[in-house]
């Protein structure tokens, strides 16, 4: 396949080296290809759009040699171009289009790591990860400069407090973040998940204190259990902090009201990503924007 660079996001076209069983609900895909020389990120929040083939395709089924676009949905080019000759393939052909976040990005050789969540019942992309194999191909679209516009972790130099809250679809992004503070930041950070299985022993420099909140039977995610762990903890001293949430979108609203109204947290200095909505796929939340 052909590509050309559009700063400052490009398609990929790349294929599974590996995959690994990260807990009862995550498994990780390593993908390579000769485009990731091209590849380019600085951020540990990096957006991706992932394009994966239905069942009975060999490569996922995107005319990207029309135009160019960004990573999420918001900000895909309007009419014309890869987007629009994508929105009008049939369902049964047109690529499966889904919104992930950079894990790892390593060099000699280049690979890239994307984390998934396993559901029950799977949706595509679920069901792809859980019987990804070595050589099947996907595309990406991906940042072709380091520092670009999908990249939304961006503390102040002056933090003095790094508050972070996340569900599964932000575990990638919280374990990136933590590997890069330094031993010097304070750092108080919550992780809901759905099972004690997929409980990790984060890396991070940082004094952090790390929180995970397992639903359990339950299994209702973005459940109160969340806001109303953040809203009893204690935090320690802060006069500058900096606060990032990300996850299922209403329960990312919550708390970023918790932090603004009721902790009195300068709203400039929270950053809030709902990566899903509870009920909604992700073709109805691109619909709806």
């Amino acid at each position: 396949m052909t590509t050309a660079v559009a700063a400052p996001f490009r398609f990929f076209s790349l294929q599974v080296a590996r995959t690994r069983r990260l807990g009862p609900s995550l498994v990780r895909v390593t993908l390579v290809g000769d485009d990731l020389r091209h590849f380019f990120s600085d951020g540990r929040d990096q957006s991706l759009s992932l394009f994966l083939p239905h069942p009975g395709q060999s490569e996922p089924a995107v005319p990207y040699e029309l135009g160019w676009g960004s990573p999420r949905s918001s900000e895909v080019e309007s009419g014309g171009g890869w987007w629009q000759a994508w929105r009008e393939l049939p369902d049964d052909v047109r690529a499966v289009m889904r919104s992930y976040t950079l894990r790892a990005l390593r060099r000699d050789p280049d690979e890239i790591d994307v984390d998934f969540v396993l559901h029950a019942p799977a949706g595509p992309a679920s069901a792809w990860a859980a019987r990804a194999a070595s050589g099947d191909r996907v595309v990406l679209l991906g940042p072709a400069v380091a520092d670009n516009r999908a990249i939304r972790f961006r503390p102040p130099q002056d933090t003095d407090l790094t508050l972070l809250w996340g569900d599964e679809t932000a575990l990638p992004a919280i374990s990136a973040i933590l590997e890069s503070l330094p031993a010097s930041r304070r750092v108080r950070a919550w992780l809901e998940v759905q099972d004690a299985g997929t409980i990790q022993d984060l890396a991070t420099e940082a004094d952090a204190e790390i929180t995970w909140l397992v639903r359990g039977a339950s299994g209702v995610e973005g459940s109160p259990m969340a806001v109303d762990a953040v809203r009893t903890a204690p935090l320690p001293p802060f006069e500058r902090p900096y606060v990032w949430l990300a996850g299922e979108s209403g329960c990312v609203k919550q708390l970023r009201r918790h932090f603004v109204g009721e902790r009195g947290i300068d709203r400039r200095r929270v950053t809030f990503v709902g990566y899903w909505r509870q009920g909604l796929s992700e073709e109805q939340l691109r619909e709806r924007e």
